[in-house]
């Protein structure tokens, strides 16, 4: 739903909502960028060899974004027809902070239980973000969305960063923290990112908005079951009623796809041209703490000059990313590159988070986030193929991170033709519908902090 213009927006909601960018963020650069996949290979399978490690590595990365590709749309619809985004929110949330806890107890060759934790983490930190995203319409006015996107990033960003620069310390000098070992410094890091997601979520689970029960809100399992998939499958059929949203999700298809690649393929790359790892990894730290700064400043470009104005920039700068990548030859070029990933990649994905936002029919942004996210999800799986056949056929991996040139020109042609004031007016028609419904079925009146707006 649109907040009600003039309608006082719950300031400690916001806060949390924020902070929660701040908590989780620590999994996505201790877990999943910088130890899980060390420790993995190292520890966790180390009875199995090198090649046989990265595969299961991987395989278990893709079930785990399978999973929350075929979860999150149902789940998503429950969520909007319930009103309790929140509630879902902190059983995912849940989900992943004893997962994650769970890989400090991991022992030598216990690669199938790492592996499980890993597929549960996934679910719970992708899974929760979905109904997080789809919380940003219930916080704030269209007017404030760019800004609010950009400053969860942005505090993700510091956050994760801060706690990765603790991290790396306890592994690297475990002595500083009472340590005996490396590898207990490693189960140390497991535990402070369990702790740091848990005590900063506290806010949302207590402040998350609420929204109006839907009519259609079933009184059982079953009927929960039922009416979600209906949904979806209105939701397939219905989203060409809203052509600029349409236009909207196959430009992030492309884009998206292409920023994913760089995150997932740039440690692989540097090592394959001789960059050390100590500078990979404090290159990720440098990503970190430029992205708080850039994040905000772009956020309020944004919010003045408009989020598909500053999106189109900054995947402009990938397109320059990309280049300058095929011609890296040292580490100081990697640091380089790493220090513009920052100024880009946190404003890129929080404008696109906002113009979803904002051409979604708000009372089915649950429903519609996941949708994009299982979209997004399966569109994934283009751009690291790519990377990986076009580096196999030439010989190089520099033209394979060329090729991901593709990507973006692609993004940057289907965004041009989004016409974001016409999106907005057809979601906004069709939350109009809906509150024409609600009333007609008695329902009017019963949500106090928000409301559709023509």
């Amino acid at each position: 739903m649109h907040v009600k213009e003039g309608l006082s927006v719950d300031k400690r909601a916001v806060k949390a909502w924020i902070t929660y960018d701040w908590a989780n963020s620590a999994y996505a650069t201790t877990v999943l960028a910088a130890v899980l996949p060390v420790f993995y290979a190292s520890v966790a399978a180390a009875t199995l060899d090198k090649d046989t490690a990265a595969s299961y590595l991987a395989y278990t990365h893709s079930i785990g974004m399978l999973c929350v590709a075929l979860l999150t749309p149902l789940l998503g619809t429950l969520a909007d027809l319930s009103g309790r985004k929140g509630d879902f929110l902190r059983v995912f949330a849940i989900t992943g902070i004893v997962s994650t806890l769970g890989f400090s107890v991991i022992g030598e060759g216990d690669w199938l239980l790492a592996s499980t934790l890993l597929v549960l983490s996934t679910i719970g930190f992708a899974g929760g973000n979905t109904f997080y995203d789809a919380m940003l319409p219930d916080l704030v006015p269209v007017e404030r969305r760019d800004m609010v996107s950009s400053k969860g990033y942005a505090y993700g960003y510091i956050g994760g960063g801060l706690l990765l620069a603790i991290n790396l310390l306890m592994i690297q000098q475990p002595d500083w923290f009472g340590m005996p070992s490396t590898l207990a410094g490693t189960r140390l890091a497991f535990i402070s990112v369990s702790i740091w997601w848990l005590l900063f979520s506290l806010p949302i689970f207590r402040y998350a908005p609420r929204r109006p029960v839907s009519p259609e809100l079933p009184a059982s399992v079953t009927g929960y079951a039922k009416v979600g998939v209906r949904r979806l499958r209105q939701t397939f059929g219905q989203i060409r009623r809203f052509p600029q949203l349409l236009r909207m999700l196959v430009a992030f298809w492309f884009f998206n796809d292409g920023i994913n690649t760089i995150i997932l393929m740039a440690t692989i790359y540097g090592t394959s041209i001789g960059i050390g790892t100590s500078d990979l990894m404090l290159a990720l730290l440098i990503t970190q703490f430029i992205g708080f700064p850039c994040t905000l400043l772009l956020g309020a470009w944004a919010q003045r000059w408009g989020a598909k104005q500053v999106l189109l920039v900054s995947l402009s700068i990938y397109i320059c990313i990309v280049i300058l990548g095929y011609f890296m030859t040292q580490a100081l070029h990697f640091y380089v590159l790493a220090g513009l990933v920052g100024v880009v990649q946190g404003i890129s994905q929080s404008t696109a988070r906002s113009l979803f936002s904002n051409l979604m029919p708000a009372a089915r942004t649950g429903e519609y986030f996941g949708f994009v996210n299982i979209t997004g999800k399966f569109a994934s799986i283009f751009g690291p193929f790519v990377f990986g056949y076009v580096g196999q056929i030439t010989g190089s991996t520099r033209w394979g991170i060329l090729s991901l040139i593709f990507f973006f020109v692609a993004g940057i042609a289907v965004l041009l033709t989004v016409k974001v004031q016409k999106g907005m007016q057809d979601a906004q028609s069709a939350d109009q519908e809906e509150l024409e419904r609600m009333q007609g079925l008695g329902m009017a009146g019963k949500g106090k902090d928000v409301t559709f707006t023509g």
